[in-house]
């Protein structure tokens, strides 16, 4: 099945890269702006404050008020949102095609003008705060922010997105004006878009909202860093569950055997016929959510398996962990469920095309990461490329007992956990 895609790419006088995807049979347009920085290019004392300048674009410009952005998308019906990630900071906007440059008008307001007054910082600080204590609330969230952070000790890539109680309450006006003037310029930002749009038109548009956007290099960041294989074990005694992080390090995202491990999570923990659903939930019904899950990076990246079971049955299900990795290191895949994989991931592929939001993001992200674009033919080309004995050599690179890191969250009743235990 072949899928043609309309792609443009232009580079504006004031290097602003602007991508698009004509899709004719849409009504509506998404686009993004993408800052290549975001939480792993922050300072140890500022950490959050990607996130924090995320949040606070939204509270006012030169030219509107929180409200007047508000009251403008939803004149329009335009859904206007945000997020920040490790790597990345995007701020994104989709509305009827009749309605681009409204929604374009706010977008570049909100990216190039923003004001940063102190009151909103002060009220915002709070909602952060707040942001903060649900993810700590939240065991499954949690015991993955624990397992990256001792994963990644004393590194950016470590650290929380939303930053800590004590870094967001040190955040002030002129940190967050400095941060903005040192990030948001058009060395380090890329736009996207995809839908009902003609490019040349599109880019003239964008051009004349994002004159004022200043040049600048794109920002080099810290190196990779060195990954711990550290065992944590954290008591939470108001838990019923014992929560279970357990990864490795794995390739980063632009890596040659990138497809071997995709395939490889997918077999390991990527769905409900996957080998530790199956095992675990299936077979065993020890726990309601178990999964594996891979987090590649620019220069780096981790495959980490979660599960969620009772304090006596935990080192039970870390020995069932152990069990699926020694086999996938010994065994090669039979043919029926690498094929299987394929048509799993294949059809995840495809079926992403079909949103022009997730198109406006993939365009963005391999112009990011790999200053090409990869058309899905080739994608699942390199796909069907796989086999099984690359997927084996991803499994004995990965699987490597003492690069293995484990958190446990919970109430661990005098749970002992050792490398031994780990033997793979």
């Amino acid at each position: 099945m072949s899928i043609e895609r309309n792609l443009r790419r232009t580079v504006l006088p004031n290097g602003l890269i602007v991508l698009t995807e004509r899709m004719d049979h849409m009504r509506s347009v998404a686009m993004g702006v993408w800052i290549r920085s975001g939480s792993r290019g922050e300072a140890m004392e500022t950490n959050g404050i990607s996130h924090f300048v995320e949040h606070m674009v939204f509270k006012g410009t030169r030219n509107r008020t929180a409200q007047l952005i508000a009251r403008e998308m939803d004149s329009i019906g335009g859904n206007l949102d945000a997020f920040t990630g490790k790597e990345t900071i995007c701020f994104n906007v989709k509305s009827l095609a009749d309605h681009v440059p409204i929604a374009l008008d706010v977008l570049a307001d909100l990216v190039l003008n923003p004001i940063f007054a102190s009151t909103d910082i002060e009220r915002e600080r709070g909602v952060i705060l707040e942001e903060i204590k649900i993810d700590e609330d939240n065991p499954d969230v949690l015991v993955h922010e624990l397992f990256t952070q001792n994963f990644w000790k004393d590194h950016p890539l470590g650290k929380p997105i939303l930053g800590t109680t004590a870094t967001v309450a040190r955040l002030d006006q002129p940190t967050l004006l400095d941060y903005h003037s040192g990030r948001f310029h058009s060395g380090n930002m890329v736009f996207s878009a995809a839908g009902n749009l003609e490019h040349d038109q599109f880019v003239e548009t964008v051009a004349a909202k994002f004159e004022p956007l200043r040049g600048g290099e794109a920002l080099t960041e810290l190196p990779a860093p060195l990954s711990g294989a550290r065992i944590l074990l954290k008591n939470k005694k108001s838990l019923e569950q014992v929560q279970i992080c357990l990864g490795v390090p794995a390739p980063p995202i632009t890596d040659e055997n990138r497809y071997a491990t995709l395939i490889l999570n997918t077999v390991l923990g990527g769905g409900m016929s996957s080998r530790l659903f199956q095992t675990i939930r299936e077979e065993r019904g020890m726990a309601y959510s178990v999964f594996s899950d891979l987090s590649p990076y620019r220069d780096t990246g981790t495959l980490c398996v979660y599960a969620g079971t009772s304090a006596g049955k935990a080192l039970e299900c870390i020995d069932l962990i152990m069990t699926e990795f020694r086999k996938l290191k010994e065994e090669l895949l039979p043919a029926e469920e690498l094929t299987r994989a394929k048509d799993q991931l294949k059809g995840n592929i495809l079926m992403g095309l079909e949103s022009s939001n997730s198109r406006m993001a993939n365009l963005a992200r391999q112009e990011i990461y790999f200053g090409q674009f990869f058309t899905s033919d080739e994608i699942i080309a390199r796909i069907e490329g796989v086999n099984a004995e690359e997927v084996q050599a991803m499994a004995q690179r990965l699987f490597d007992p003492e690069r293995i890191a484990v958190t446990l969250l919970g109430r661990l009743d005098g749970i002992k956990l050792t490398r031994k235990q780990l033997v793979c």
